[in-house]
């Protein structure tokens, strides 16, 4: 049996799919996560310029789809090749700086989601070698 207790909900200025960056980190948009009270105390210890995971469930996308043309490729890629939001489960990974936190509230830039989608979970990224992990 699978269970999943969504943590949180992203405030973002995207609207829908088409609005979303292909590469969140990139983007200079701030976008804020609310933490459901329940989970605040998970907060503890992060800190303004961590660089974070954020998982979260891309529920507007397409889940049937398996290939996918990358951008300027003429070749279809298998969605598992990709960042694609179009797979089986929607369940979307963004590297994500922290900028504020406020109470409840993760203020971070690299987040491309659409407002109003669920958190599924936050990790702390490693450094390793020089590559964050």
């Amino acid at each position: 049996m699978l269970n999943i207790y969504p943590i949180g909900i992203i405030y973002s200025p995207y609207k829908k799919i088409e609005d979303c960056p292909h590469n969140g980190w990139i983007s200079k948009n701030v976008c804020n996560i609310k933490i459901k009270k329940i989970y605040t105390d998970g907060i503890i210890g992060m800190n303004v310029n961590d660089i974070i995971h954020v998982l979260w469930w891309f529920d507007k996308a397409p889940r049937n789809i398996l290939k996918n043309k990358l951008e300027g490729n003429i070749y279809e890629t298998g969605v598992f090749a990709m960042r694609s939001p179009h797979r089986p489960n929607p369940i979307a990974l963004s590297l994500c700086k922290v900028m504020d936190i406020k109470n409840d509230t993760i203020s971070v830039k690299g987040l491309e989601a659409i407002n109003g989608s669920i958190v599924l979970d936050i990790k702390k990224a490693i450094y390793y070698k020089e590559v964050i992990l």
